[in-house]
């Protein structure tokens, strides 16, 4: 569903992309080209900050927004997922955000008032606060990372988590294309 906030904003969707019925897209929200927003996943740029001013939340080209993800921010703040990025299933995305470009992020991860680096791969059930994660970092699965402490026990991504971002994401560009091919069937 797409709909308007309480501003008057309307989501803008690449004629390319594939937004399930299910989804909910609402306000300054901007779709980019070859994204895929799967089932039930939420958008939602709907709050002000102090002087009625809203910040829109961008998903990049090629772009994947998995099953149940939700996206929001606080108090009108921006949120950016670049290009070519996976937000896995169940994820929480709140801003301020900005997650970077080739990017994946693992089921049930909360990402809040943070950024993440281009290449970084953030696996499942993790939480990532109010820290800077820099370009190319694995964060472990259950990590809780808020501090330098704590992204200085971080390594580095490896070749085979690299490859696994990438897969995920081609594999969610052929499922726009497949999904555009069908989507005015009953």
């Amino acid at each position: 569903m797409i709909r308007k906030n309480p501003s008057g904003d309307l989501p803008v969707v690449a004629q390319s992309a594939f937004v399930d019925p299910t989804a909910i897209l609402c306000g300054k929200v901007f779709v980019g080209e070859n994204v895929f927003i799967g089932p039930y996943a939420v958008i939602r740029a709907d709050e002000v900050d102090a002087s009625g001013g809203m910040e829109p939340i961008i998903i990049g080209d090629n772009s994947n927004i998995q099953d149940g993800v939700v996206i929001h921010s606080k108090s009108g703040a921006r949120v950016e997922i670049g290009e070519n990025t996976s937000i896995a299933h169940r994820s929480i995305v709140h801003g301020p955000c900005k997650v970077g470009r080739n990017v994946f992020i693992g089921f049930n991860t909360v990402l809040f008032n943070c950024e993440v680096g281009d290449g970084s791969v953030v696996r499942h059930n993790s939480v990532v606060e109010a820290c800077k994660v820099p370009a190319n970092f694995y964060v472990p699965s259950t990590s809780h990372v808020n501090s330098d402490e704590d992204l200085a026990r971080i390594e580095p991504v490896t070749a085979d988590a690299s490859s696994f971002s990438e897969d995920v994401a081609q594999t969610n560009v052929r499922l726009v294309q497949g999904y555009k091919k069908i989507q005015n069937e009953l």
